[in-house]
């Protein structure tokens, strides 16, 4: 049978209680132990004082001197140790003999105690035995103006009177501890229901067991988890932290904005830190700027979506082209056997020259070949889609300019501008134009097209997150372009802007010098 109580908040309230019992006695027995030494103390200086103040009165001296000393004192020490509560007071002559005493029968008999110190002329307070029990006494010396000692008064309180006293006060200390433990019972009684509410009523090992399976949940899930309390993180898993940089001393103004929001949302897409993640926030009943954040990593996903829809638009244009070509093919072979070769070879190396014309073109003007192969497959794209995609002949990019951009963030950063210039250009008349201009020192990207644009607000919105004005909107996964682009160029410590001029226009710029302060 389990002699203790189960619960955490039991286990509690009985050690609290137990402790305030100890804390409680031993007060009071020091109280008690306090009150026997200030009793002592107390009755050590009232000795004393009566003791001195007869031993100095003139009338005490002259009843000493008198022919019946007993007669003049007697009377007198009665009336003081009435009216001070004390046992006895005693005056002796240098040889012992009582002149007073509280039992009139023993005048005349030895003094029992020590003398010498008071004949000396000293006041001496000590513990004796006495004829009426354990005492303590005080006695002082009796002089003449001349300074003879002519004898002495003593003074005393028994020990029996001084236990009746502090003993008189243990009703009060123990109501004091009475109450003390009262206060204490209600106090951890309201400990236990508060402890209970919040615990559950579970016991220690069962919180223990919670905790090391919350731990290792927390740890083994593979998705980002954030618990907000009233605007920060909580509580944050080893996978949220590596998707989103979080250190120990990571100041709260650091976090993604979708971190501190309070509204629901599921699987929006944000784009941070260089990620595509899918966000889900669900806020907590009844308490202010608290939720919980679910976050996933989308970012793989997006890469692989991403080339899987090149590659499907790379397919369609294949056979697009392959159908063209079968038609082009077919017209060749009937233009021969009718006899008009002549026509049939210029058709045939027509196409041929403009392909070849538009790769030297590319080929001359863009350095980089894995932005001329971008360049050569979005005009492939954009040709199937009925829109003309060119590239202005100010377009210039040296191999040097990859110290600003790698190739892999000019691909992300061209192809991303295309993408969005090719869905948002106005369907009544299409075009799309790319200007890339860079060296060593500096480069400029500008994409253009005949949409309508986007205001300040807009652009904002679709270069923090992953936002969207294509149908689907975020809910469809899309917007991230942008995003993604805004993500390369705050990298690498550049500018970003959309205007709308001579169509829709958005640069980005790079300069080398940003470049060598970001890495400094």
């Amino acid at each position: 049978m389990r002699w203790y109580p189960r619960t955490l908040a039991g286990q509690v309230a009985a050690l609290a209680l137990a402790v305030f019992a100890v804390v409680v006695v031993a007060e009071s027995v020091l109280a008690a132990v306090d009150a026997r030494i200030d009793g002592n103390r107390a009755a050590r200086a009232e000795v004393t004082a009566v003791a001195v103040s007869l031993a100095e009165s003139p009338s005490t001296v002259a009843a000493l001197t008198s022919a019946d000393p007993s007669a003049v004192l007697q009377p007198v020490t009665e009336r003081v140790r009435a009216a001070t509560g004390i046992a006895f007071i005693t005056v002796l002559a240098p040889d012992r003999t009582r002149y007073t005493h509280t039992d009139p029968t023993r005048i005349g008999e030895p003094y029992l105690g020590s003398i010498d110190a008071a004949l000396r002329g000293q006041t001496v307070t000590e513990n004796y035995t006495g004829t009426l029990g354990p005492s303590i006494r005080t006695i002082a010396p009796v002089r003449t103006p001349d300074g003879r000692v002519v004898g002495m008064v003593a003074a005393g309180i028994t020990q029996r009177t001084l236990t009746s006293a502090w003993r008189g006060q243990l009703p009060l200390i123990a109501l004091a501890a009475f109450a003390a433990l009262a206060t204490a019972v209600v106090g951890v009684w309201w400990i236990r229901r508060r402890l209970l509410r919040q615990t559950g009523g579970l016991a220690p090992g069962e919180l223990r067991l919670m905790y090391d399976h919350h731990d290792a949940v927390l740890r083994s899930v593979r998705e980002g988890l954030v618990v907000v309390e009233d605007g920060r993180p909580a509580l944050v898993n080893s996978e949220a932290r590596r998707l989103l940089g979080i250190e120990a001393d990571t100041s709260p103004d650091d976090l993604p904005a979708f971190l501190t929001d309070g509204d629901e949302e599921t699987d929006v897409t944000y784009a941070d830190r260089g990620r595509v993640l899918l966000v889900s926030r669900s806020p907590v009943s009844g308490r202010r700027r608290s939720s919980v954040v679910t976050i996933r990593d989308r970012t793989e996903l997006e890469e692989a979506m991403g080339e899987l829809d090149s590659m499907t638009r790379f397919a369609e244009a294949l056979r697009s082209q392959a159908h063209e070509a079968a038609n082009r093919l077919h017209t060749i072979v009937a233009l021969v056997e009718m006899g008009r070769p002549d026509e049939a070879v210029r058709l045939a190396t027509t196409e041929f020259e403009l392909s070849q014309q538009l790769i030297d073109r590319m080929t001359q003007a863009v350095a980089e070949p894995a932005l001329v192969a971008l360049l050569l497959g979005k005009t492939a794209q954009a040709a199937e889609r009925g829109i003309p995609l060119s590239l202005t002949e100010e377009s210039q990019v040296s191999d040097a300019a990859t110290r600003i951009l790698t190739p892999g963030e000019m691909i992300t950063v061209v192809g991303n501008l295309i993408d969005n210039a090719l869905d948002a250009c106005d369907p009544a008349d299409p075009w799309v134009e790319v200007t890339v201009v860079g060296d060593d020192r500096m480069l400029d990207i500008v994409v253009a097209d005949s949409g309508t644009g986007m205001d300040a607000e807009l652009f904002a919105r679709a270069t923090t997150r992953g936002y969207s004005t294509k149908a689907g909107g975020d809910a469809a996964g899309r917007g991230l372009g942008l995003a993604l682009v805004a993500q390369v160029v705050a990298r690498r410590h550049g500018t970003m802007s959309a205007e709308n001029t001579y169509g829709s226009v958005i640069t980005v710029r790079m300069r080398a010098d940003d470049q060598g302060a970001s890495r400094s």
